[in-house]
């Protein structure tokens, strides 16, 4: 059953972290009015956020007799992981906005395993100790156009992102004698959504939001029953510094997988994979515009 119930909670948590965070943002406003700049026809920012990482559930299955092995309870994602973000973005005549993210994510635990682990029909033996490799950077390139472009105190943009996946998962003894790894690249269209709140003529609340839910055989021609989701989702408070520079902090919720079979499968296993996470991440990070 957790083939079909992992998306759909990914699903329904995204419909209702959406509605919940854009009232906060929307009853937050307090009655003051943004000063009045003349309109620039281009502006640069630079974005960089710092913080860390938990895991609420993380779960993953190579080969369809394979262990649905939990990495929260069972691979040592139970602690804090650092986590950095950076993106460049475009801002033309207020209108139109196209935005470069890189996102690393790399996850590295040790554990000691008490019970067998089955992957891509290797088995680790319970009380054996493996380390594991959770490596998934991604690139993002987004647009979007703003749909209130003449109101001082409140944006709202709506848009699209095509986002690069590059993932490397290993499973390796500490012995070096038992190893299976799994490698993918490849691109994962998404919705995107961005709300923004001025709240004094110096300080904001945003929320902005990246997801898909779908069939990934539909987008990517594969003919295989494959079920894909991801949601990117954050609520930010902001401040200016100074004249070009603001500084935030930034609660996100990170979530998203995919259950299929691969038709490019060149062994050891029978090409099936399934792995969902969901993340929370609290940064604090800086914009500087120009």
């Amino acid at each position: 059953m957790h083939q079909t119930e992992e998306p759909m909670t990914i699903l329904k948590n995204s419909i209702l972290l959406g509605l919940v965070l854009f009232f906060i943002t929307d009853n937050a406003y307090a009655q003051f009015t943004a000063e009045s700049e003349p309109v620039k026809e281009y502006e640069f920012r630079a974005v960089g956020e710092f913080g860390f990482l938990g895991a609420f559930s993380h779960n993953i299955q190579f080969g369809k007799n394979g262990s649905y092995f939990s990495y929260v309870n069972d691979g040592g994602q139970d602690v804090l992981f650092p986590i950095q973000r950076y993106s460049l973005e475009l801002e033309y005549k207020k209108r139109n906005t196209w935005i470069f993210l890189y996102q690393p994510l790399r996850l590295e635990s040790q554990v000691f395993l008490n019970e067998d682990l089955i992957v891509d029909n290797q088995i680790f033996p319970s009380g054996s100790a493996v380390n594991l490799l959770y490596n998934f950077p991604f690139f993002r390139f987004s647009y979007l156009r703003e749909l209130a472009p003449n109101n001082p105190k409140f944006d709202f943009a709506i848009g699209g992102s095509l986002q690069i996946r590059n993932t490397t998962i290993t499973f390796e003894s500490t012995d070096g004698n038992l190893f299976r790894t799994n490698r993918n690249v490849g691109p994962v269209p998404a919705f995107k959504m961005r709300t923004k709140k001025r709240l004094t003529p110096w300080a904001y609340a945003e929320f902005e939001a990246d997801g898909m839910y779908a069939p990934i055989s539909y987008l990517n021609g594969d003919n295989n029953d494959v079920v894909g989701a991801i949601l990117d989702a954050s609520l930010r408070g902001g401040f200016e510094v100074s004249k070009p520079i603001t500084a935030f902090l930034n609660l996100r919720h990170l979530s998203g997988g995919a259950a299929g079979t691969s038709d490019n499968n060149s062994g050891p296993g029978d090409g099936f994979t399934e792995n969902w996470l969901n993340f929370g991440t609290v940064t604090a990070g800086f914009i500087y515009a120009w």
